[in-house]
């Protein structure tokens, strides 16, 4: 049974809210003006068809397309392209049989725009362990629901067990899981304290933990902000790590570990 520990962040001091850069006024304007109302038309749009794909579409394939197709928008929209690194090291993580690497996938989390740059850029259907808090939002919640992504609900002990076993089923059903085990968004574009749910759920199912380290998106549009500041971005896929022997016990060690590769490849490649 995982300890609180595993489920939910230490309390600490919040982190100070780094002073964000101001952003040129002609900047802001197109923002508000174009941008961020076609990205919401463009979340409403894919969001409306992943709905009715929904009503047939059991495996969530299509409807991961639809996902993938709307985060590209986003990043279009963004003016921010993307570099991947590392895709080689996902070939060995694919078992007979299955085309997708089966690994528990742990990412850092800087923006809203990580989840758009993980959808767009990882070439497999995955499932991703989003807060049930999200499930309440429009297009966004009722796709969460309707194609079968696993929901985190940290009210309790015993839901948060309940919903980490629901992520490990996830996986022995044969389908990857993304998570951002911070918990939330940095607030200074540092990285945060870690929960050990990844970890854990990686050591249950008896699959690799791989590393994603995600570069420039807390620059793009970091948190309490609402303008866009285009640049390149980066996801860099580390080294599996494997868990083969390991027991629910060692996540915590395990979850150090995950957080030092994921730091150190975020300070070594940050300008």
């Amino acid at each position: 049974m995982p300890s609180n520990e595993i489920l939910q962040p230490e309390e600490h001091v919040l982190a100070a809210e780094a002073p964000h850069p101001k952003v040129p006024l002609a900047l802001r304007c197109l923002t508000w003006l174009l941008l961020l109302p076609l990205i919401a038309l463009a979340t409403a749009f894919f969001g409306s068809i992943s709905l009715v794909a929904g009503l047939w579409d059991s495996s969530g394939r299509q409807q991961h397309y639809i996902a993938r197709t709307w985060a590209r928008v986003l990043l279009r929209l963004a003016f921010s392209p993307v570099t991947v690194e590392g895709l080689e090291k996902l070939q060995p993580l694919r078992r007979e049989g299955n085309r997708r690497p089966l690994a528990v996938f742990a990412s850092n989390h800087l923006s809203y725009y990580d989840t758009p740059v993980l959808f767009a850029k990882l070439p497999f259907q995955f499932r991703i362990l989003a807060k049930a808090s999200l499930g309440k939002l429009p297009f966004i919640g009722w796709y969460l629901h309707r194609s079968g992504q696993v929901p985190i609900d940290q009210s309790s002990a015993r839901a948060g067990v309940a919903s980490l076993m629901r992520g490990v089923k996830t996986l022995e059903s044969g389908l990857p899981l993304m998570l951002f085990p911070e918990g939330g968004r940095s607030a200074n574009g540092e990285l945060k304290s870690m929960v050990a749910g990844a970890a854990w759920m990686a050591i249950k199912a008896q699959v690799p933990l791989v590393p994603l380290t995600l570069i420039g998106t807390y620059d793009l549009l970091p948190i309490h902000t609402y303008a866009l500041r285009p640049r390149p971005l980066k996801l860099i896929i580390g080294d599996p790590i494997p868990t083969t022997g390991l027991t629910t016990r060692d996540a915590e060690a395990l979850t150090i570990r995950l957080r030092t590769i994921i730091h150190d490849t975020y300070i070594a490649n940050h300008g």
